[in-house]
């Protein structure tokens, strides 16, 4: 079985994020870039099915800026066995329709019997890359799972749902995308870091995938967020409980 995980390079979820006034864009210059925690989840589930059938092929895809590199290669010291990297600079500042158009070209000749992603970025939280992948490549997409059963011959998965949970099933090839339910990502070890070294890492531009960059979206207008006001305080003076529904009430969060 080949494995593909779609891995994502974003700024430390540990630091505040801000957008730059003069791009609209993520500042990426503002915080370490690490790989998104829930990528890092997905690659994790990879890595359980290769352990446990050595045949297993995982690679790690990637689309971003030059220092991008540094997460592939990090993926690779967790276990992954190959990075393919879609570098080029037309496609800086992609938004979720060209990003997905790209991946899925860089996809389409690399014989994934399961691609593996996040439901969504931390950065970007649009949750609809994985989606649009499936639709160019025409493949069944398992998304949002709590959890994952994955076979020789098919992928079942769990799907958390408002009224309760769905079981749902796909032969192969397939996308499939995972949740903050799976289980967290291992520590590379240090014969990891070291074998990452020598493990291969395919470069590929937008060219070379047949991807037009020039239709995206543009970012119109930043604003700063507003600082946070002080709450109003209820006193309770004999009619307090009658306030604070009406306070509730208002906002229309009862």
């Amino acid at each position: 079985m080949k494995i593909v995980v779609l891995i994502k390079q974003v700024p430390d979820t540990a630091e505040e994020r801000r957008l730059s006034p003069d791009t609209g864009r993520v500042d990426r210059e503002g915080a370490e870039p690490v790989i998104d925690e829930i990528t890092e989840r997905a690659l994790e589930l990879a890595l359980t099915v290769k352990y446990g059938d050595k045949s297993t092929e995982v690679v790690a895809a990637t689309m971003g800026p030059p220092d991008a590199a540094k997460s592939l290669r990090k993926a690779l010291s967790m276990g992954a066995d190959s990075g393919l990297h879609v570098l080029d600079d037309s496609l800086a500042g992609a938004d979720a329709v060209l990003t997905a158009a790209a991946l899925a070209a860089a996809l389409r000749g690399a014989g994934a019997d399961l691609v593996i992603a996040g439901n969504e970025s931390t950065d970007g939280r649009a949750g609809m890359i994985p989606a649009i992948i499936a639709e160019h490549l025409g493949l069944p997409l398992l998304g949002s799972l709590v959890s994952a059963e994955i076979g020789v011959n098919a992928v079942t998965g769990v799907r958390q749902t408002e009224a309760g949970t769905q079981d749902v099933t796909a032969t192969y090839p397939a996308v499939l995308t995972v949740t903050e339910r799976f289980e967290e990502a291992r520590f590379p070890n240090f014969k990891g870091i070291m074998g990452a070294k020598r493990k291969p890492v395919s470069t590929i531009s937008a060219s070379e995938l047949g991807v037009a960059a020039a239709a995206r979206s543009t970012v119109l207008d930043v604003a700063q967020r507003p600082a946070r006001t002080a709450g109003r305080k209820i006193v309770d003076d004999g009619n307090a409980a009658a306030e604070l529904v009406d306070f509730l009430a208002a906002r229309r969060l009862i």
